[in-house]
């Protein structure tokens, strides 16, 4: 099937030093450009971030601080990605929330305005999410073959789910698995403890505002503290313990804080 083109449109992905769109930095960029005449042009580059690559991110595109080391900066080539892109529709994989963002920030980083209000913005996340519903009548049909009926009634929806679930088992018993960041957290077994700590390995509170950290610390996962270890920050910063518990947190989110915080009190 060829796409029906008025504009050229190019398709593009991006590795960072992180996923912050205020913050972090691209170190790798590709982009397919396609015309309406059929011909194709394709662009990638490695790019020198100017900040450390933290290893995380390495883990997970295999770009690591001494592959840039010789790289030019996103400023070195911005006049050249600026024309590639010129005249072209955006597409990609996650790019409305993610790619877009960060490279219209990279652009205004090197004093250049990457105008998007006039071209067609196509993020193949959102179709696949549209269309292939992520819901229980969906897992259902997937999963099990067969048609939800009473969708919503909460007897329905329990006898699908338990379904589903050993589905699932017997369907991935033995695969590994990954977080959404492509991590590999382990092996799918039919044991309820192992699913468990696959799933929530690094959950701390239930709205997922802590997280632990690969040295097993509760950290914070928002706002300006973001990966900092909470026993850090309260040390810190004691006012903030009581501005979380004022603020508009779930109670078990609270808890689990100042669970954090009495722990400092006994060590």
């Amino acid at each position: 099937m060829k796409l029906n083109l008025k504009s050229p449109i190019a398709f593009f992905d991006l590795e960072a030093t992180g996923i912050n769109i205020s913050t972090d930095r691209i170190v790798e960029i590709s982009i397919l450009k396609l015309f309406p005449e059929g011909q194709k042009e394709l662009k990638t580059m490695k790019l020198n971030p100017t900040v450390p690559i933290p290893p995380e991110s390495s883990l997970i595109h295999g770009i690591y601080d001494k592959d840039v080391a010789d790289a030019p900066t996103f400023k070195d080539v911005a006049r050249e990605l600026f024309r590639f892109f010129e005249g072209a529709d955006l597409a990609g994989f996650n790019v409305l929330k993610y790619d877009i963002p960060l490279l219209v920030e990279e652009f205004l980083r090197a004093g250049i305005d990457f105008d998007v209000e006039k071209r067609n913005l196509l993020d193949a996340q959102k179709i696949f999410f549209m269309m292939e519903k992520r819901n229980l009548a969906s897992a259902y049909k997937f999963y099990c073959g067969k048609v939800l009926e009473n969708a919503h009634s909460a007897e329905a929806d329990t006898l699908a789910t338990y379904e589903v679930f050993k589905a699932q088992i017997a369907r991935y018993a033995g695969e590994e698995m990954e977080d959404l960041q492509g991590n590999r957290v382990g092996v799918l077994e039919n044991d309820m403890k192992k699913i468990h700590h696959l799933i929530n390995e690094k959950m701390v509170d239930l709205a997922g505002r802590f997280v632990f950290n690969d040295k097993g610390e509760e950290c914070f996962n928002f706002g300006k503290q973001k990966g900092k270890p909470i026993a850090q920050v309260l040390k810190e910063e004691p006012g903030y313990y009581d501005w979380m518990m004022k603020g508009d947190f779930p109670l078990d989110t609270k808890r689990k804080l100042t669970q954090v915080k009495l722990r400092g009190f006994n060590s």
